[in-house]
């Protein structure tokens, strides 16, 4: 299961405290104490793996190391290690207590969420000629402490989208080296399946159904990772009794989420062509070329049509 949705505190680093302590060396007698390390900072940084945030299941607190406090004959404390946490490429981390929203957009893009506190000067910088045996030090800043939401948007070039049980997992399958699980009943995907296509990465989006928009079957849940696929493979069974109606439900669903996902460039493919006769599936076509010019016919068991698909598709990675 991929977890795309959590809620986390990271804590950064308390600085360490300077010391206070005094050479006992004959001649040399003088403020010696060192500064207190700094806390090590915490980051989150994109990596390419989708279930990169699957290790915070239970584990929904991070911190960094603390600074080390300062030491005698003017030895600094230790500066605490950062904390690099790994999450997938398409994260957005909105900061709950600040307002602030960033994009991990891409791979090896590091973002700082937490800033280690500095570490306390110790007597040794407190020293001056009225000084000589200061007792001054300065304690290490606090961590910084904040509650943020990791909310996955995946990346993809295509995302299939379509009601549930339509053929998107097959057709996937048939197209890369995917292995989503395909069956014949409705939601039999239950998180989104990536696929590659030479460069290009396929999402098969799970089954969405009408008022998916306002939470109904799978929901807003994987509505958003629509967001950011630059084209829309959309699928209506040649087995529905009403495939125009199929089409504008999806439609509506996408629109009534957000309205530019209703602006990009959409391809239609009636699936599982095989299933009608020829002279059935020539009338669906023509009444859904009505809605959109872009309409093929595809089965997996046709490699004519699955040859056409790949077209398109090397005609969207040349573009790239």
């Amino acid at each position: 299961m991929i977890i795309d949705d959590i809620t986390i505190k990271v804590s950064s680093g308390k600085g360490g405290r300077g010391a206070v302590a005094f050479s006992n060396v004959k001649m040399s007698k003088g403020p010696t104490g060192g500064s207190g390390g700094r806390g090590g900072d915490v980051y989150l940084e994109g990596v390419s793996d989708l279930s990169a945030l699957n290790s915070l299941r239970f584990k929904k607190e991070l911190k960094a190391e603390n600074g080390q406090d300062g030491r005698i004959q003017t030895r600094d404390g230790k500066i605490g290690e950062d904390l690099v946490f790994k999450v997938p490429a398409g994260t957005v981390i909105h900061n709950l207590d600040t307002g602030e929203k960033i994009d991990v957009v891409k791979i090896g893009q590091r973002v700082l969420v937490a800033k280690g506190g500095r570490g306390g000067k110790g007597n040794f910088l407190f020293r001056s000629a009225r000084n000589v045996t200061p007792m001054q030090y300065q304690e290490g800043r606090p961590a910084e402490t904040f509650n943020l939401r990791l909310e996955l948007k995946m990346i993809a070039d295509v995302g299939f989208v379509g009601l549930p049980n339509v053929g998107k997992s097959s057709v996937l399958n048939e197209l890369t080296n995917a292995r989503s699980k395909a069956a014949n009943y409705q939601f039999t995907t239950l998180e989104p399946n990536l696929g590659v296509y030479y460069d290009l990465i396929l999402a098969d989006i799970p089954g969405l159904i009408a008022g998916a928009s306002q939470g109904r079957g799978l929901g807003v849940k994987f509505l958003r990772h629509i967001e950011r696929t630059k084209t829309l493979f959309h699928f209506v069974s040649a087995e529905s009794v009403d495939p125009a109606g199929d089409y504008k439900t999806i439609r509506k669903e996408l629109g009534a989420y957000s309205k530019p996902l209703l602006k990009k460039t959409e391809y239609l493919f009636i699936s599982k062509s095989d299933v009608v006769p020829p002279k059935d599936l020539k009338k669906i076509i023509a009444k859904m070329k009505k809605l959109n010019s872009r309409v093929l016919p595809v089965s997996i068991y046709d490699f004519d049509s699955i040859e056409k698909i790949k077209k398109i598709l090397n005609k969207i990675a040349k573009q790239k």
